[in-house]
């Protein structure tokens, strides 16, 4: 039975895929019940746009903060913290009474996921070897995609039963239950887990020091700006197909039964495209040695895929057609996430938490604009494919930017602040 025990390593790993998941369930599961609440509360398609965005406002301001949080007081705290919050914010979704209360809830919901994702990094960056950084980035947001998958037909399946409120007090649950196992499973050094043997901890990254070194923000902030920029145009398109896929397909003539089936096959195609993305990016990385080449050339490459699946839809009213093509754009859009969330830990090892939320930040802004303006423009114009043509534009421009990440250029943090003082104090005193 000892053989059949899984190492820490790996279940820290799997602890990290269900947060992954549950976050992203909590997340979209107000796409499908949107379905209840527009009409029960009479919303039009900009208030319910503006529902879908407001978890972004506080999740944007907590990307950094959050980072910085995690790399300074640890990933255990942070994320247990977090957990309280977001599965608090879940139950009182359910209780709303209007579209005022809505916005509340899911603001709180975006105080407790802020920074989920830069704390899990800082704890990969510690629990991952270098050269499995990018599958364990694909897989954990596999199981996020895994979470936009199964959240329509589970969120439809509750609220035949029981109501969309009750579709939140479930996610909550699952969320409540995650933080408890999380307290008992994680240590924060894997040389402090008592399970952990000497050939794991040989494969990991060595303990760090406690650095002297003052983080330069405005110089982190420039060197992660291109990094942050593409993420945004990756981030647009991803918002668009989470918010407002189950509606598309809605509005194409699809009951609520077969729009949560179309909507999940969507998905799915980001659950494989996650996971093969982080295994490609590595091959290439052990194969060449290049940095540049497994992560902002497999990202142009995958982002201009994106872009070309896109095109079609703006000729089609096909449902099969636009499924494929939805699929597809999906597939492509999510091979970027292993390497893009690889990025920070290759350019600032010693900040990977502050340096991914910095580039979160892009994503959290898309996640703001992105379903309040393709709510606004099929308001406007009646037009569901005008939503798409934006998101092409910018995926275009995501592909040029990607060439400028350079990871294989690491962050230079300068002079130690000690060291820095002392250079000062023996230049005043040589005067």
């Amino acid at each position: 039975m000892k053989s059949l025990r899984l190492r820490p390593t790996t279940v820290v790993l799997i602890m990290l895929c269900a947060m992954y998941f549950i976050t992203y369930l909590d997340r979209v599961n107000v796409s499908t019940a949107a379905v209840g609440f527009g009409k029960e509360f009479n919303l039009t398609k900009t208030e319910i746009g503006l529902v879908f965005s407001a978890f972004a406002y506080p999740y944007l301001v907590f990307q950094i903060i959050g980072g910085w949080v995690s790399d300074r007081f640890g990933a255990k705290r942070t994320l247990v913290v977090c957990g309280i919050i977001w599965a608090g914010a879940t139950v009182l979704t359910g209780l709303v009474g209007g579209f005022v209360s809505l916005i509340i809830a899911r603001l709180l919901l975006g105080l407790g996921e802020g920074a989920t994702f830069p704390a899990a990094t800082a704890a990969m960056s510690r629990w991952v070897p270098k050269d499995q950084r990018g599958f364990a980035q694909g897989i954990t947001h596999a199981f996020a995609r895994l979470g936009n998958a199964l959240a329509p037909a589970a969120m439809v399946a509750v609220m035949a039963a029981y109501g969309w409120r009750e579709s939140f007090y479930v996610c909550a649950g699952i969320s409540f239950v995650w933080v408890m196992l999380w307290m008992l499973v994680f240590t924060e050094q894997p040389k402090d887990h008592p399970r952990i043997s000497r050939q794991e901890l040989d494969v990991l990254p060595p303990p760090k020091p406690k650095s002297n070194i003052a983080l330069p923000w405005g110089r982190l902030f420039k060197r992660m700006a291109p990094v942050t920029i593409v993420y945004f145009c990756y981030g647009w398109t991803l918002w668009l197909l989470l918010s407002w896929v189950p509606m598309y397909f809605m509005n194409m003539g699809l009951d609520l039964k077969n729009t949560a089936i179309f909507s999940s096959l969507v998905f799915f195609g980001g659950v494989v495209g996650d996971t093969l993305g982080g295994i490609v990016s590595d091959r290439i990385y052990k194969r060449t040695g290049d940095l540049n080449r497994a992560r902002s050339r497999m990202v142009a490459i995958c982002l201009t895929c994106t872009l070309a699946a896109l095109v079609p839809l703006m000729f089609t009213h096909d449902m099969y057609v636009s499924l494929g093509c939805l699929a597809v754009a999906f597939f492509f859009s999510e091979m970027t996430i292993g390497p893009m969330w690889a990025i920070p830990m290759d350019i600032a090892p010693d900040h990977c938490g502050t340096a991914s939320g910095m580039m979160n930040t892009g994503s959290a802004m898309a996640a703001i604009i992105s379903p309040v303006a393709a709510g606004l423009l099929i308001d406007k114009f009646a037009n569901w494919q005008l939503p798409f043509m934006v998101s092409i534009g910018l995926l275009a421009i995501g592909v040029v930017l990607s060439f400028w990440m350079k990871p294989q250029k690491r962050f230079e943090y300068g002079q130690p602040a000690a060291a820095a003082v002392e250079a000062t104090g023996s230049a005043v005193v040589s005067k």
